[in-house]
């Protein structure tokens, strides 16, 4: 690399460079290939693996043969909806599901495509990335024949996201992590860790966070679109006065909230709450500790978080305000004069994390508290994916 990209955040890519270990990139190592990209902007972050590439040249774009798991599901919809939104390079589109859904039909730029069943055959032999949203038992059992063949598998499931040899990636952290991939998969993370993380990294790199607090409020999004039909179906039945119909929560959502996502572990904590634990420590290559709070709410898209951060060193209201408004996938909305703050209700189908509310904790010198609402079916799954695509493609990491 050039020696001026240690002193400024643009360097022109016009030869093939190796970013190698610097004050700037911490342990990265990326091989880029010149002729995909325009600009690589290098960002301090404090030793975290982050880079950022600014343009892709779609003129040297190889076109992708892409296939989607779980295609019938929220997720899977959303997937079709964002790869077409972002102009993804798609030459070839597979969609597969469960014999249910098998032979359903969907339409991408146009052209119809016809569900097929996922089985274990070689329907994945000459596909570049896989985006997989199916479940953890269909992601581990199909695993061996999306990857066999060197497709990139993005799972949004939960059964790699922990394992040491599977990068858990959120491109505004640690896209970088992506290159290293030995079995051919990469975890995208829980929804509720997403969101936080994007908004954590902004603070982070002004001063290393050491503790987070944070309560989520989550939509009924979050448990598929069954659960979304489900709450609306409550609205109606108690207004009717008709018995409620109760199948995919634990108790009746609507006009209630329930304190408990996911089951419940043996430190009282739920699965969902240590998800945000761990996740976050990997993600951020940190020592921080989290401890969440994850709370079902009767809105029907886009989740919420109040958090509670602590940093090593006293950080501003004024700094990380500022901070948050420059930060990659974020959208400061904070004017509390006018009434202004995130709100599930306006920011469904948003590709941002929007932050606001930000403010000193009382109880901390070394605190902030900040409100953050992000499309959890959108940056929380599908788009978080298919940004990870996109990384992929831009630096040449693709078969």
């Amino acid at each position: 690399m050039r020696q001026n990209c240690k002193k400024t955040a643009e360097l022109p890519c016009r030869t093939p460079t190796i970013c190698r270990p610097s004050p700037f990139l911490g342990k990265i190592i990326v091989l880029l290939r010149p002729e995909n990209v325009d600009v690589l902007q290098a960002k301090p972050t404090l030793g975290l693996r982050f880079i950022h590439i600014a343009k892709l040249n779609p003129s040297f774009v190889k076109n992708m043969n892409v296939a989607i798991v779980g295609a019938s599901g929220a997720v899977g919809q959303e997937f079709l909806r964002v790869l077409a939104e972002r102009e993804f390079p798609v030459d070839n589109l597979l969609l597969f599901g469960s014999k249910r859904s098998a032979g359903t039909t969907y339409t991408f730029r146009g052209k119809q495509y016809t569900v097929k069943e996922l089985q274990h055959n070689d329907d994945f032999k000459d596909v570049d990335i896989a985006f997989t949203s199916a479940g953890a038992g269909t992601s581990k059992e199909f695993a061996a024949d999306i990857t066999k063949y060197g497709a990139v598998m993005i799972d949004n499931s939960s059964a790699f996201r922990m394992d040491d040899d599977v990068p858990l990636v959120v491109p505004e952290c640690n896209a970088a992590d992506a290159l290293e991939r030995p079995r051919g998969i990469i975890a995208n993370p829980n929804c509720t860790t997403i969101m936080m993380v994007v908004a954590l990294q902004a603070i982070e790199n002004l001063s290393h966070i050491k503790r987070v607090h944070v309560a989520s409020y989550q939509a009924a999004s979050g448990a598929g679109q069954a659960a979304m039909d489900e709450l609306m179906q409550q609205y109606r039945e108690v207004l009717d006065g008709q018995p409620v119909t109760v199948s995919k929560f634990a108790y009746q959502l609507a006009f209630n909230v329930i304190p408990q996502i996911d089951v419940f572990q043996d430190n009282g904590y739920t699965k969902e709450e240590m998800k945000m634990y761990h996740e976050t420590k990997k993600i951020m290559h940190s020592d921080c500790l989290t401890s969440a709070t994850c709370v079902r709410v009767p809105s029907l898209r886009s989740h919420s978080e109040a958090i509670w951060l602590e940093t090593e060193q006293p950080v501003s209201v004024e700094a990380a305000r500022k901070a948050i408004a420059e930060g990659e996938g974020l959208v400061l909305m904070d004017d509390p004069a006018k009434k202004e703050y995130p709100m599930p209700l306006f920011l469904a189908g948003k590709d941002p994390v929007y932050v606001g509310r930000v403010r000193q904790d009382l109880t901390n010198p070394n605190g902030l508290t900040i409100w953050l609402v992000s499309d959890q079916i959108r940056k929380g799954a599908a788009l978080n994916a298919v940004q990870i695509a996109e990384y992929l493609i831009k630096v040449g990491n693709v078969k």
